[in-house]
């Protein structure tokens, strides 16, 4: 195993510093595999001890670990293409200009406040959603959010008239036989994240839009456990050449930047770092709650970092601070 002594410091750092309650972490390199946990599920109302195998709300990588799998599912039976215009799927959408590469390369230009956005129900949100205007920014600009994958899990629900989370449970889940990883966790195995209205969130999305769209949700809604996501990350990175229920041809195709050239790098759903020597891309992308994976197919390493940085509260500068630290000295260390 690569010596990855700097960035476990780091990381262990974040539980010492109280940045984080506790951490769930990991560290692939080819066959070999480091896993750590330390401090605590939670601290309020009470403080309990973190087990291994809890399961964590992933927030955003729910993107890329359902919502992007259904779509390179679609695309390796030539079912898709991503060049097909989002109006084609959903006919409300009325700008024939946004493809379906735009929504998952987060160049699609939409964007827009929603008032009430949270007082509203499900089909209201959606449709306010459908409804958000195309900015200037329309592939000019790579803004993240959460908006691209939601219309996304529409597209998706058209083409199987099935919930987005459904398809997800039955097409990628399932057929990975993956036993900790779903939408409907049991409560007592995941950890409490923020205090919403003097409650603990537990088991429940942390996430308003997720909860409030229930399996219609593409963007976020996903519980998962580190050994679970270790074994994803191992089909990513080629090294379990079967798990994933698409070929490893398909897989190569995100390691690559898909936006034109002044725009920021970014691949179908991930985001893009560059390896610190030879520059080739590294696919990583980061959950609200606290979470994040790193994978360098070319290395076959990867880094996998559990956290709760929003309990009891969401504000925690700090971590995104660290996160990035975290991340700048895997990708050197791994050069070593």
């Amino acid at each position: 195993m690569i010596d990855y002594s700097a960035t476990q410091n780091l990381i262990e750092s974040m539980v010492s510093d109280r940045v984080v309650p506790g951490v769930n972490y990991a560290f692939i390199n080819n066959e070999q595999i480091f896993t750590s946990t330390i401090g605590f599920a939670s601290i309020y109302p009470t403080v309990t001890q973190l087990s291994p195998f809890a399961e964590y709300d992933l927030a955003s990588l729910t993107k890329v670990l359902i919502t992007e799998n259904i779509l390179l599912k679609l695309y390796q039976k030539n079912e898709l293409n991503f060049s097909e215009p989002l109006h084609q799927f959903i006919p409300e959408f009325t700008d024939e200009r946004v493809r379906l590469f735009h929504l998952m390369t987060h160049t699609s230009g939409i964007r827009g406040w929603i008032k009430n956005r949270d007082e509203l129900s499900h089909d209201e949100l959606l449709d306010a959603i459908i409804h958000l205007p195309v900015t200037n920014e329309f592939e000019h600009k790579m803004r993240y959010a959460d908006t691209n994958f939601i219309l996304l899990g529409l597209v998706i629900k058209k083409i199987y008239n099935l919930p987005v989370q459904k398809v997800g449970q039955q097409e990628i889940i399932n057929s990975m036989g993956l036993k900790e990883t779903g939408f409907m966790p049991d409560k007592n195995l995941c950890v409490p994240t923020a205090l919403v209205k003097d409650k603990i969130l537990q088991g429940i999305p942390h996430d308003p839009k997720a909860r409030q769209l229930g399996q219609d949700c593409g963007s976020a809604g996903l519980f998962s456990t580190l050994n679970d996501l270790v074994k994803i990350c191992k089909g990513y990175l080629g090294i379990d050449r079967d798990i994933l229920p698409f070929s490893q041809d398909t897989v190569s195709l995100l390691f690559d930047n898909k936006n034109p050239s002044g725009v920021a790098p970014r691949s179908w759903g991930w985001d893009l770092r560059f390896d610190p020597q030879d520059n080739y891309p590294i696919i990583l992308h980061t959950g609200y709650t606290g979470t994040l994976i790193v994978l360098d197919r070319i290395k076959k390493s990867g880094l996998i970092l559990l956290t709760n940085r929003i309990h009891p509260t969401g504000h925690n500068q700090i971590f995104l601070a660290m996160r990035e630290k975290i991340i700048q000295n895997f990708l050197i260390e791994n050069d070593h």
